[in-house]
């Protein structure tokens, strides 16, 4: 009833890939990209001011940051320079969230389909965000009181990871023995559930990602 997973031919991203250096600010995030511009495509300052109709003064304390550029201004520039505006703001280094939850501090939450003695610790939860995607990370616990339920199905991909116990989990129509240090990874709009909790305590971390609403 285990599955072996197969081993992907090539995996698309490098875990270990650091990005560019960002600028925190963002004046001067655009000021750079617009000089790198400018010089990517051999344009003088005076050449690139002519062009965007803006002083060669104003074009200066732009590329140095020294100013905050209007949104028509930064248009214009964009114009010049024959690229999409979005190109002047790829230097900036957004916010990006993190969430620390210390051990035990997880919000007990009543999640849909939870029944009698299955307790869900909200481990962490970050909001809109630019990847797209929500990810949902609960510790489960079951007791020697849960209730056997039948099997629910959500949008999204699941994975489990087993932490403490014996646990019989349905995914579609296989079950699958749950050991500690097992996983399972699953699309979560196939029915699935715990059916069989074989040794109590039970204990396992859930992690659900689905689409963000847009």
């Amino acid at each position: 009833m285990t599955d072996t997973p197969e081993k992907p031919a090539r995996l698309r991203q490098n875990p270990h890939a650091l990005r560019e250096t960002r600028e925190k600010n963002l004046e001067v995030a655009i000021g750079r990209q617009v000089r790198e511009l400018r010089k990517r495509q051999r344009m003088t300052g005076t050449d690139l001011a002519q062009a965007a109709g803006l002083s060669v003064g104003m074009l200066s304390k732009i590329e140095n940051g020294v100013i905050s550029p209007s949104l028509a201004t930064l248009q214009t520039l964009a114009n010049a320079l024959r690229v999409p505006l979005v190109q002047l703001f790829s230097g900036y280094e957004e916010v990006r969230g993190c969430v620390h939850t210390k051990a035990g501090k997880g919000v007990e939450v009543d999640r849909e389909g939870t029944r009698a003695g299955h307790q869900y610790n909200l481990l962490g939860h970050i909001g809109s965000n630019n990847s797209g995607v929500v990810v949902e990370p609960y510790l489960i616990s079951l007791t020697s009181d849960s209730d056997r339920f039948p099997t629910f199905q959500h949008e999204g991909i699941e994975m489990l990871y087993m932490i403490e116990g014996l646990l019989d989990y349905r995914h579609g129509d296989q079950l699958y023995r749950l050991e500690p240090g097992d996983t399972l990874l699953f699309d979560s709009d196939a029915p699935h559930g715990p059916e069989g909790l074989v040794a109590f305590p039970i204990r396992y971390l859930s992690i659900i990602t689905y689409p963000q609403q847009k």
